[in-house]
């Protein structure tokens, strides 16, 4: 419980914030000057874009709160077996790794208008990400080899579909992301190229936090943490 409400804290002063760059508190008709220069003052200076993003990264982040919760509460029921997670999640994990610092790397080359690298990154980081989906197939495949099917136990149950959303979120990304690259390899304007990778930057970054987030709490490491916590605090 105490995750969703620090999230929630998140979202609301998120969505302060950006109501605080709208002017709605503002009284325009006491300003002095140009009708066009208090509009301009009162703008905010984020793209709209960027705002709508974060609005978006914002819910699902409540999301991934929400199953975290659950997780922690029905592992504590009797029934619950942990499976053993495949090793193949490590490499997956260093190559989502190498897919978010390829976007990095290509919004820096992206205000510097070098195109080629540009275009270069948003390709590594394409296929690094594809990389990822099919890593995570091959774990699920593993698994369900194994025995641990998806009914089997609530864990399983749980791990396939925290992963599972977690790619679908990738799967999306990487329909932006073909647009961004669609529009560097057409010649589309500079600003718009920017904006397009300075998104899918910001979009990669925030699933790579929420899949290490996931990888810890899979592996136990978030319930130690927690664990660590109430122990400190008792």
């Amino acid at each position: 419980m105490s995750v969703i409400i620090v999230f929630l804290f998140v979202v609301a002063g998120f969505a302060g914030w950006w109501l605080s760059h709208q002017g709605l508190m503002s009284k325009p008709w006491l300003e002095q000057g140009l009708a066009g220069d208090v509009v301009a003052l009162n703008r905010s200076t984020l793209p709209t874009a960027k705002i709508g993003l974060g609005v978006f990264l914002a819910v699902v982040g409540c999301l991934f709160a929400l199953f975290t919760s659950a997780y922690f509460m029905r592992m504590a029921v009797p029934d619950w077996q942990p499976l053993p997670l495949p090793r193949l999640l490590w490499l997956n994990t260093g190559v989502l790794v190498l897919s978010s610092i390829a976007l990095q790397c290509t919004s820096v080359a992206a205000r510097r208008g070098q195109i080629d690298t540009v275009r270069l990154g948003l390709a590594t980081a394409g296929l690094t990400a594809l990389a990822f989906l099919i890593g995570q197939l091959m774990a699920w495949r593993q698994l369900t080899a194994d025995g641990y099917l998806l009914a089997s136990n609530p864990a399983n149950s749980f791990f396939y579909l925290i992963t599972g959303i977690h790619g679908l979120h990738i799967l999306g990304g990487l329909v932006g992301l073909g647009r961004t690259t669609t529009s560097a390899w057409t010649g589309a304007r500079p600003e718009r190229v920017r904006l397009g990778v300075e998104l899918c930057a910001m979009y990669w970054h925030f699933l790579l936090f929420v899949w290490l987030a996931i990888f810890a709490l899979l592996a136990g490491w978030a319930a130690t943490f927690v664990d660590i916590c109430r122990l400190l605090l008792t």
